[in-house]
């Protein structure tokens, strides 16, 4: 994270406000969704903000010590990962590990794309998220509970 000489206690309020302000977004997005649409528009939620305030969305990627975590709204979008997740019927503990897949994916590909990792072909970036998009829903939907 760059820190900009930054105190830890104006980079953990930084991180606050950026940790509320996305999951305000992201709920607004997912709000009545489900499976496919739920998950696009979550996914796209991260994306968009990532892109639009990329130091408050490297911000909500500071880490914070467990009782600031515990209090912050980070548990926010742990609940509403798990809430999206509810469409594709996963039992545990495939619904941890698709919580971590889809926090990987996400966080990865917005931190490529803003550093221009996927300006070097002639294929759109906004291509190859909605086949990574298509492609997530697909393992999601094959790992489901019978």
């Amino acid at each position: 994270m760059v820190r900009a000489g930054l105190s830890p206690e104006r980079l953990t309020l930084a991180a606050l406000f950026a940790l509320e302000e996305l999951a305000d977004r992201v709920a607004d997005a997912v709000a009545g969704g489900t499976g496919k649409d739920a998950l696009t528009a979550f996914a796209n939620a991260y994306r968009d903000y990532a892109r639009a305030h990329p130091g408050r969305y490297e911000a909500a990627r500071y880490r914070l010590d467990p009782q600031t975590a515990a209090a912050s709204a980070g548990v926010r979008h742990a609940q509403m990962t798990r809430a999206i997740l509810r469409g594709y019927d996963l039992a545990e503990p495939d619904q941890t590990h698709a919580v971590r897949m889809l926090g990987s994916v996400f966080h990865g590909h917005a931190s490529l794309e803003a550093v221009g990792g996927f300006d070097r072909t002639g294929i759109a970036a906004q291509q190859s998220w909605a086949w990574t998009l298509d492609c997530l829903n697909t393992a999601l939907r094959s790992r489901s509970a019978p």
